[in-house]
């Protein structure tokens, strides 16, 4: 897995490209504009500089990164001699589709056909596939160069070979992958999360909280923990007979609804949508460009806290008490 190929520009695959490259993977990443390319040009030298000036990468690791992107508009020299490659493009089926004809008349068999979609399963997505067994879903999640897990999911017709190669390139970019054992919609964070988020939006539909008391109470609590210790570990930690009885006290009065609420729908309706508009739960004067470099900020602080943690581990340092 030497070449690697991006496809799409935007926000997933810039990130991932730059993954690869600072792992010393050749990559090559493809958008239709030259205006795309150059932004994700931009984006990947600006969150490179950040990463030096936080001590997590030298000088001479960004700039090897950088030279190991190239830039094209041209698909087929895109996937030239890839090994594997990350599709990112926009969620439309038929395109996706379009797009994985080209690829299978131009590559290797052995080449490994990825996507980041999270909409589609693999039994739609390799409907046309001469060899669907190369296609695999590796589910980054946003910002990808910072956050470290990766959802891979197989699909029935996927060869193993496919997920152990996956799986290894994962670790090799430093990643956290997870593999699930048979497919399902949402996979597992996006379920996780919107079950949560539909218990935040019955607060809030029942004028239990605002949105901002939602956010502190949550990042404060389960946000805090959740970094070094998931949701079943800390249950063995608190104990299981007291899960056992916090979940049947709550249980049955949480929300159980199947419609999106009323409240978000209008909010859309009224083109309230975050930082595309400047409004959403919160307002922002800027397209929430310092809402996003914070983010990214303490998401780096993190990062580089967890990958010290993992090194230390290794070189078996204790860790200050």
């Amino acid at each position: 897995m030497k070449n690697i190929t991006i496809l799409g520009a935007g926000v997933m695959g810039h990130g991932a490209a730059q993954l690869f490259a600072q792992a010393g993977k050749n990559v090559r990443i493809r958008a239709r504009r030259e205006s795309s390319l150059e932004k994700a040009r931009e984006l990947m030298t600006n969150s490179l500089d950040i990463m030096v000036e936080k001590g997590m990468l030298t000088e001479n690791d960004r700039k090897q990164a950088l030279a190991r992107v190239t830039y094209t508009t041209d698909l087929h020299e895109a996937i030239q001699d890839a090994d594997f490659i990350f599709e990112s493009i926009p969620e439309v089926l038929e395109h996706k589709l379009d797009t994985y004809e080209i690829i299978e008349s131009i590559v290797s068999d052995q080449t490994i056909i990825s996507s980041n979609t999270s909409t589609f399963p693999l039994e739609e997505l390799t409907q046309r596939a001469e060899h669907p067994g190369r296609f695999i879903i590796t589910h980054f999640f946003n910002p990808p160069q910072l956050v470290p897990v990766v959802e891979i999911v197989k699909g029935e017709s996927t060869n193993e070979d496919t997920v152990d190669t996956t799986y290894d390139l994962m670790k090799e970019i430093g990643k956290s992958p997870v593999v699930l054992k048979k497919e399902i919609k949402g996979f597992i964070v996006n379920r996780v999360q919107v079950a949560m988020l539909r218990e935040a939006f019955n607060l809030m539909e029942q004028g239990v909280a605002t949105a901002e008391d939602i956010d502190i109470a949550m990042k404060g609590s389960m946000g805090f923990k959740w970094a070094f210790c998931g949701p079943m570990e800390s249950q063995d930690l608190a104990g299981l007979q007291t899960t056992k009885a916090m979940v049947g006290n709550i249980l049955e009065d949480l929300s159980n609804t199947r419609e999106v609420p009323s409240f978000l729908s209008e909010m859309v309706e009224n083109d309230q949508l975050g930082i595309r508009t400047n409004e959403g739960f919160y307002k922002y004067d800027d397209n929430g460009e310092e809402a996003i470099h914070t983010r990214d900020d303490h998401f780096l602080d993190l990062l580089k806290l967890l990958q010290e943690k993992a090194e230390n581990k290794e070189r078996n340092v204790p860790t200050a008490k």
